[in-house]
């Protein structure tokens, strides 16, 4: 069986898609995968081959990149994105036999499945891209944007939710479908999310909740086993002293002054910090020997040795921490990542703070709160139900299609 794996996104939307590709292999299938082009070394030294597809994503993540553009520069990016994807991903998915793809912005890919007569399978990480009452649907908008008001029913959010997509979406995408021979599509969220998705999250960490279960299929989270190796040095660090907060944004943005106010804050506590770099390029405030700056790192070996994990919100972090059973620190900013600042509340493994007010006595305050041992013996508690399969289910529901 060959399988295209196909996602438009930063390192937490392609990495589960790895996960997958690789349970698949173990299973003798042959796995393609679609993805930006940063990635494309990383996954092509794993032995998988590689189609990159749109520009390169990480100068996004930098403070200083102009995130404003003109009502022009928006209709040439979304006619650029959609003209990009039907010629990409049909090339790609040749003499394929499915099509997984992951992130709400694969507009192609379920057309191009259906071109070749083959199934498609769209995945979520996170329950509320997917259109229920119970939830508002995520919004990806600017750095610091605010989570949804809390309502009893949030169908007319959703109502808005699919106009929005068939007001941008529609006209594209139906002419395109017409240059392949389909007929048109009404409703281009439903068509892209289609009738039965699947939800990569774990069960206890993210549940899918709606009255109508059997119109998802969750499966897990899709978790690449990592056994790398720390480095020398951040080895070193760690033996040096008590565990210390690490602090990292992943493949996000980040406000300029959030790795001073976390190095004093922490500092503030007596404790130590590891700071990841990120695509934001985040950087020590001084030479002293308490903090240390990391790049790429094994998050699964390094959040089982650390006091608390102040992160974003993704996805996979929030997930890495929550099977260490690290004390987690959520600052969100949009999507996804509210909702997974919320449910670390409701765990009661963490707290979450809101990015756009960023002060120093107030992450002070966090941080204590996240350090008590009683949380960290309820992050450990939770943790023994975190699961590390999902990446096996779903491979083995794509090699049943």
């Amino acid at each position: 069986m060959r399988v295209l794996l196909s996602t438009i996104g930063s390192r937490g939307d392609v990495q589960p898609l790895v996960a997958l590709a690789l349970e698949l292999r173990d299973l003798g299938c042959d796995v393609r995968l679609c993805v930006p082009p940063d990635f494309r070394e990383w996954i092509e030294g794993l032995g998988f081959t590689v189609t990159p597809i749109g520009p390169e994503l990480r100068s996004t993540a930098k403070p200083n990149v102009r995130t404003t553009i003109t009502p022009e520069q928006r209709r040439q990016m979304i006619e650029g994105t959609i003209a990009a994807q039907f010629e990409t991903i049909k090339a790609a998915a040749r003499d394929c036999d499915a099509i997984v793809g992951a992130t709400a912005l694969q507009i192609a890919a379920p057309s191009i499945a259906e071109m070749l007569g083959i199934p498609y399978v769209f995945a979520a990480y996170c329950p509320v891209v997917l259109p229920s009452p119970h939830h508002a649907p995520p919004v990806l908008a600017a750095l610091g944007d605010s989570p949804a008001p809390v309502l009893a029913d949030y169908s007319a959010l959703w109502d808005a939710d699919a106009k929005r997509w068939d007001d941008v979406w529609q006209p594209l995408l139906n002419a395109q479908r017409a240059s392949l021979g389909l007929s048109p599509v009404d409703g281009v969220r439903d068509h892209v999310l289609t009738s039965r998705p699947w939800l990569a999250a774990d069960a206890t960490l993210a549940p899918w909740t709606d009255s109508v279960p059997a119109a998802v299929f969750q499966t897990g989270a899709w978790i690449v086993d990592d056994d790398r190796p720390l480095s020398p040095e951040l080895e070193s660090f760690l033996d040096a002293g008590d565990p210390p907060i690490y602090v990292g944004f992943g493949s996000v943005r980040a406000p300029g002054q959030l790795a001073g106010v976390s190095i004093e804050s922490a500092r503030a506590l007596g404790k130590r910090i590891v700071l990841s770099r990120g695509w934001a390029e985040l950087s020590l405030i001084d030479d002293r020997a308490d903090c240390i700056a990391i790049g790429e790192v094994n998050q699964q070996k390094l959040f089982a040795r650390v006091a608390a994990v102040v992160h974003h919100g993704g996805a996979g972090t929030t997930t890495n921490a929550a099977r260490a059973g690290a004390p987690q620190l959520v600052m969100p900013q949009h999507y996804d990542q509210h909702y997974f600042a919320r449910r670390v509340e409701e765990l009661e493994t963490g707290v979450a703070y809101t990015l756009r007010d960023l002060r120093p006595d107030d992450v002070i305050a966090k941080l204590r709160r996240v350090v008590d041992p009683a949380v960290k013996a309820r992050a450990e508690s939770v943790a023994m139900s975190v699961r590390a399969d999902g990446a096996m289910v779903a491979a083995k529901a794509v090699r049943s299609l």
